[in-house]
């Protein structure tokens, strides 16, 4: 069963409102003109080809991270390019569109947070899911996500799935106490939300997507992407998760103000690589390394140590550190 879409004009804060309260998502059909995702997506493949040692990738397959300057069979395109927001205004642009945004700021109760983003040029048919599990908010609920389809989604190239009505299910406590995944008890989350979805009779609903079109998730609302049926269809998209900004303050986070939002400055991901990955093709990131790890800085400028890279190949890759 496709997913119901809204039409741009019919959706005020309170049918909005309603609406997620009640299932879990909001879906905007012909939200964004065509042009203006081909301006992100333009944006976004130069940047891909221009700076590949700066962006981070994790194979769909395998799950492994990289820089996309090494990764294996790139030719596939079967990676989420995360956090391109953070080098390309086109994306943030995009992501925190003025009407967007506001919206999103209604339906967290709060100024959104552009925190994390994921760019994607095949379906991801990631297992089901809620955001939280990872993506976990000091205050419940305030986290929500902007999927945005950068061309339209065929049946089998694996589009996005989610379950109606399943943010209401209580969240699931892992043995420290918290609703942020434990790796060692994941298994047992999906087992929990296999027999919730069950006992409340909730149905599987497939968004088949045009260009442009935006689906807002809620937090706690079960999803995921379907089986690709046909590996050679493309399916571009870009995932955005926003926090409330009184949970970004409380953590002191560097916040730059655009439209009725923010985005979150940060460091990108860390990519653990082997020490040889790292040459002219691919150089190693110095500044970066430095500033997520003080310690090395600080023998940096003591003369202690002559670079983080002599450091990282000498000791930070063995000591389990990123880059």
């Amino acid at each position: 069963m496709n997913l119901a879409l809204n039409q741009v004009g019919d959706i005020g804060p309170g049918v909005g409102q309603s609406q997620f309260e009640r299932d879990g998502y909001l879906a905007l059909e012909g939200y964004f003109p065509a042009q203006r995702i081909d301006r992100a997506a333009s944006a976004v493949r130069r940047l891909l080809r221009e700076r590949p040692a700066e962006i981070v990738v994790d194979c769909l397959q395998t799950g492994q991270r990289s820089f996309w300057a090494q990764a294996s069979h790139p030719q596939t395109r079967s990676y989420s390019f995360n956090d391109v927001h953070l080098l390309c205004e086109e994306v943030r642009e995009l992501a925190l569109e003025s009407q967007l945004t506001s919206t999103l700021g209604d339906l967290l109760g709060e100024p959104p947070v552009l925190c994390s983003s994921s760019s994607y040029e095949r379906g991801s048919s990631q297992p089901k899911h809620i955001d939280s599990l990872h993506l976990t908010p000091r205050t419940p609920h305030s986290l929500v996500t902007a999927w945005i389809a950068l061309e339209d989604v065929h049946a089998d190239s694996g589009p996005p799935i989610c379950y109606p009505g399943s943010h209401r299910i209580p969240l699931y406590s892992f043995n420290d106490g918290t609703h942020h995944a434990s790796r060692d008890e994941i298994l047992d989350w999906f087992d929990y939300i296999d027999v919730q979805i069950r006992l409340r009779g909730l149905r599987k609903k497939t968004f088949l997507a045009r260009k442009g079109d935006v689906l807002i998730l809620h937090a706690d609302l079960v999803h995921g992407g379907s089986p690709i049926a046909d590996p050679k269809r493309s399916q571009g998209s870009l995932v955005s998760h926003y926090f409330g900004k009184a949970d970004c303050a409380d953590r002191g986070m560097d916040l730059v103000p655009v439209n009725r939002g923010y985005w979150m400055r940060r460091l990108r991901q860390p990519v653990r690589a082997e020490p040889q990955a790292f040459g002219p093709t691919c150089p190693f990131p110095e500044a970066s390394y430095l500033a997520r790890h003080p310690d090395v800085r600080e023998a940096v400028d003591a003369r202690l140590c002559p670079s983080g890279e002599f450091h990282y190949r000498a000791h930070g890759f063995r000591e389990g550190r990123g880059v």
